[in-house]
């Protein structure tokens, strides 16, 4: 174990495994025989003999696959995806740990002169700059809210370079969402570089205990980054029922230490650091957790529980959610009426675009007719406004006569009417000017 990065090749593992099939295909399987199985056992029980997290457990394990085997509960088992199930089911009667599973695991053809694990390896690195090491979607949503999605914590040492750049990105956001719904974990050095963009003096984040050399690492943000510290926006993580193992630890960190709110359903319940162990032999390998994470404020970590979120709502859901959230933190920190105007008015946008205000045919004619310069017209159903004659907006409604303009953020178009409650003119707001103009037909 050398910086974690075992971690990370159990990301590059799942990378590869979308190609197993395709690599079974193309390699002769082998029909395993009694003495197949008892070797692959052999092989697992001292793996997990010598590094699984949990000494006792390890010897259960290691026992109940034994008697499995004498008792002939694998006898008619000569395929070795099914093989693999069973070995599955047994382990977790002893314990049901999601990063502990045996795994069917072709190996890729290797050049000549090339140890199978190498290539296998050298393949797995080359898929990440195509996945851009997992950093999938990056932009500004509306008021200025940061949003990166991140699928994957690739280790810093090959993904550095992206994340420097997304954080870049993000300096002037007013605040932050990190979307982790679809994020299967990685590495801890991941963690680490980004969690120190949010803090300003250094911060313990979390400690990983190794059992097989009976120490403790801990894991703090870092002393040097490249780009500006952000310890003073709101920082809100996505989670959903697929968020697992390096993402849950980055909410959970966050969470305890109030660095952030966390939005969307508990997350998976992993939190053991694991190599990967292959049999040798055999197309077969072994996710295997070598320790456990220890958070310096809880004492504990989320193993079995998941992260439980702040604000619960369907993972579908988050996104809009946290955006809500997020205008409504920033609003009530700002000092200046006219930008806490601005984001009430984007909160109450966006909150209409989530949740559309309806207008039926009669209350949209109601408005159309020209204000000044400009038209409001029917089109489709909705409200457009033709800005300088030819230029098309679309008016969202928020209610009581009031509409934004779509694309144009924090202006606002106010609807007066007389006591008969006809529409006779329309005023404009935009960063503090006002601007009335009379309705005429047409």
């Amino acid at each position: 174990m050398k910086n974690f990065k075992t971690s990370f090749g159990i990301i590059l593992w799942l990378i590869l495994s979308l190609t197993s099939p395709l690599l079974a295909e193309a390699q002769q399987l082998p029909a395993l025989t009694g003495d197949d199985r008892a070797a692959i056992i052999d092989q697992i029980s001292n793996a997990l003999l010598k590094t699984y997290v949990f000494p006792k457990d390890a010897e259960v394990m290691a026992q109940r696959l034994a008697e499995q085997l004498e008792s002939g509960a694998y006898d008619d088992t000569t395929d070795v995806p099914v093989f693999c199930n069973l070995l599955n089911q047994d382990l977790h009667s002893v314990r049901s740990d999601l990063h502990l599973h045996v795994d069917f695991a072709p190996l890729p053809p290797s050049e000549p002169g090339t140890a199978p694990q190498a290539e296998e390896e050298k393949r797995m690195l080359e898929k990440l700059p195509r996945l851009n090491y997992g950093f999938r979607r990056l932009e500004l949503l509306e008021g200025n809210i940061g949003y990166l999605r991140l699928d994957a914590f690739i280790d810093a040492s090959l993904a550095g370079e992206t994340a420097i750049a997304a954080m870049a990105f993000l300096a002037n956001a007013d605040a932050m969402i990190f979307d982790l719904r679809k994020n299967g974990g990685g590495s801890p050095s991941m963690i680490q570089l980004i969690s120190s963009y949010l803090f300003e003096e250094p911060t313990h984040l979390n400690s990983f205990y190794i059992r097989r050399r009976d120490i403790t690492k801990e894991f703090w943000t870092q002393a040097d980054i490249q780009g500006k510290r952000r310890s003073e926006v709101p920082v809100i993580v996505l989670t959903s029922g697929l968020t697992f193992s390096a993402a849950e630890e980055f909410a959970y960190n966050l969470k305890h230490l109030r660095r952030a709110t966390i939005v969307g359903e508990p997350t998976r319940g992993g939190a053991h650091p694991v190599e990967r162990f292959r049999v040798e032999g055999y197309p077969m390998a072994v996710s295997l957790p070598f320790g456990r994470a220890i958070n310096p404020i809880t004492g504990t970590n989320w193993e079995g529980t998941g992260v439980e979120p702040d604000i619960e709502v369907a993972a579908d859901r988050a996104l809009d959610t946290a955006h809500l959230e997020a205008l409504k933190m920033i609003a009530g920190m700002t000092e200046d009426a006219q930008r806490r105007q601005e984001l009430e008015l984007t909160r109450a946008s966006v909150k209409s675009q989530v949740d559309p205000i309806r207008l039926d045919a009669t209350e949209i004619q109601a408005y159309v007719g020209s204000y000044g310069p400009h038209r409001v017209i029917a089109k489709d159903e909705n409200l457009v406004l033709l800005f300088g004659g030819n230029l098309e907006i679309p008016m969202i409604a928020i209610g009581d006569d009031r509409f934004v303009l779509d694309g144009m953020e924090g202006v606002l178009v106010t609807f007066e009417r007389n006591e008969r409650g006809d529409v006779v003119a329309a005023v404009s707001l935009h960063e503090g000017v006002e601007e009335r103009h009379p309705y005429r037909q047409g």
